[in-house]
């Protein structure tokens, strides 16, 4: 299998990688029938690039439209990770809350020694209502509950016992949000804190490409930096309009294309992913997001056009943060959706190209 290559002006042209491996050329595909992986080496036996420079300009320029091509690469889900949280001067921190607290050379702060009551000794959380304990009061949090047989602070045995005491404490009190440490200063009621944390801007982002091979979390200016560093391979364009040259998109299996596009002082990322919904029957889902937050997606407009044979298709919505990711938009098909079929009506030797404008609204 050979993928169709740029001259030698265009591989130094406008078309930027994010530290492109002349030699990286692995083609990576998963088979959700067969459920293994197969690795096409397409050149050399050197990394996995994801895309490859098509470009006949010489320099960027913001109003040429530029084009590249992206070969597919692998996903899997990606694994979640848990914080630990306790209470000091005010704030959250990493670590043990009582520890943390017993340590200080600051005066108590009643608020903190109240709040360190509602800590659950096994995930060091705050124990929110419904808020269990074992016979001889000690609490745990409804999540950690069913995990344990006995009391994890006494060892007595440990029953259903609703603490509502605790739990008429809690519904007076507020309860900082558990990205304190990054910055959140909102206080919330029990019930509003889960809800807020699972859409606060200042939690962890996960690496916005797609799948789950990459495990990494960080905060939102640390995702640029560590796609330069660990995903060299990803093929950025610059200006707001431009060409998403997906190749080989007959490959049997779920597949993705990746590339980044960057404008507006801002960076995009391009994904079109390829999924079986059942024997024969294959959909193209494509999407763009912002490495940034919702308020900052909010400003933009995105265009995706497949044009071909006197045909037109035209998607346009606003940019999905990375904060929440591609795959909700993709379940839902809030993108741009077509099947095998209409994919071949637009392809060319079995290239997909895509026309992407970013615009300022």
């Amino acid at each position: 299998m050979s993928l169709p290559s740029s001259s030698p002006s265009s591989a130094n042209s406008s078309a930027n990688t994010v530290n492109q491996n002349p030699n990286s050329q692995y083609l990576i595909h998963h088979n959700h029938h067969l459920h293994h992986h197969h690795l096409l080496n397409l050149n050399q036996h050197h990394g996995h690039p994801i895309g490859i420079v098509a470009s006949s300009s010489q320099q960027s320029q913001p109003n040429q439209q530029q084009a590249a091509q992206v070969t597919p690469i692998v996903h899997h889900n990606a694994a979640s990770h848990q914080y630990q949280l306790n209470l000091y001067n005010n704030q959250i921190v990493a670590g043990n809350a009582s520890s943390a607290l017993m340590s200080s050379s600051q005066p108590s702060n009643p608020l903190q020694d109240l709040l360190s009551l509602f800590e659950c000794p096994v995930c060091f959380e705050f124990a929110l209502p419904p808020i269990l304990q074992c016979q001889s009061g000690h609490i745990v949090c409804s999540n950690c509950r069913p995990k344990l047989t006995c009391c994890p602070s006494c060892r007595s045995a440990l029953g259903n016992i609703r603490n509502l005491s605790m739990e008429k404490l809690a519904n007076s009190l507020k309860f900082p949000c558990k990205y304190a440490n990054n910055g959140c200063a909102e206080t919330l009621s029990h019930d509003k804190k889960h809800e807020h944390e699972d859409t606060c801007e200042l939690r962890p982002y996960n690496c916005p490409c797609p799948g789950a091979s990459c495990k990494w979390q960080g905060s939102l200016d640390q995702v640029m930096p560590h796609l330069v560093q660990h995903h060299k391979s990803i093929t950025t364009l610059q200006g707001e309009d431009i060409v998403f040259l997906a190749t080989d998109i007959t490959l049997p299996g779920a597949v993705d294309w990746v590339m980044m596009q960057s404008c507006f002082g801002y960076n995009f990322m391009l994904v079109l992913e390829k999924q079986e919904k059942h024997e024969s029957y294959q959909q193209f889902f494509a999407v763009v997001q912002l490495i940034g937050t919702r308020k900052q997606a909010e400003q933009f407009a995105y265009r995706l056009e497949l044009n071909g044979q006197r045909r037109r298709l035209t998607w346009e919505a606003t940019p999905r943060s990375i904060h929440d990711g591609v795959q909700q938009a993709i379940t839902n098909c809030d993108c741009l959706v077509f099947d095998t079929a209409t994919a071949q009506l637009f392809a060319d030797s079995g290239n997909l190209g895509i026309n992407v404008t970013i615009s300022l609204i």
